[in-house]
């Protein structure tokens, strides 16, 4: 029999790390930093020109919310003080007829509800927002629970409104 020979793997070529060269002067180091900071100095100065420029939109888009919502306001203002007048009227025409069927008595109450609703009419068209508003509020805070009655009699009357 003949000898086995051993044959050796040839070896990996070991890889030689190859680095930058160390720089002769700090020159290029400082030119480098200098541009580096100058470029954060332009971000900067770009984000807040950016933010001022969002700011000034955002509160010029207020001020047209806050117009656009007085606006409304006013003319829902208008709306129900032409509806209180014209409810006035429809029950003041129908007083003659309640005083016939129901009594004298009831024409007269018939007489005064379409009284008050004309006064609220008058005194809805004399204040402003700000004043029916202040006005809400304070008879909420003297009397919540039938505040809370009102707006649930309120919803279901606009649920029927919009469910037709």
């Amino acid at each position: 029999m003949a000898p086995t020979q051993k044959t050796e793997a040839p070896k990996p070529a070991t890889a030689t790390a190859v680095t930058a060269p160390e720089p002769t002067s700090t020159a290029g180091t400082e030119e480098a930093k200098s541009r580096f900071n100058a470029a954060i100095g332009e971000a900067k100065a770009g984000a807040a020109a950016l933010k001022g420029e969002a700011s000034a939109r955002g509160h010029d888009m207020a001020d047209d919310a806050m117009a656009r919502a007085g606006d409304l306001a006013v003319e829902g203002k208008t709306k129900a003080s032409d509806a209180l007048v014209s409810l006035s009227k429809l029950v003041d025409e129908n007083a003659a007829m309640i005083d016939e069927k129901f009594g004298a008595k009831y024409g007269d109450y018939a007489r005064r509800a379409s009284g008050y609703l004309t006064d609220s009419a008058k005194t809805l068209n004399e204040k402003s927002y700000e004043e029916l508003s202040e006005d809400a509020r304070e008879a909420i805070r003297k009397s919540p629970a039938t505040a809370v009655g009102i707006a649930a009699i309120a919803g279901f009357m606009v649920s029927r409104l919009f469910r037709r």
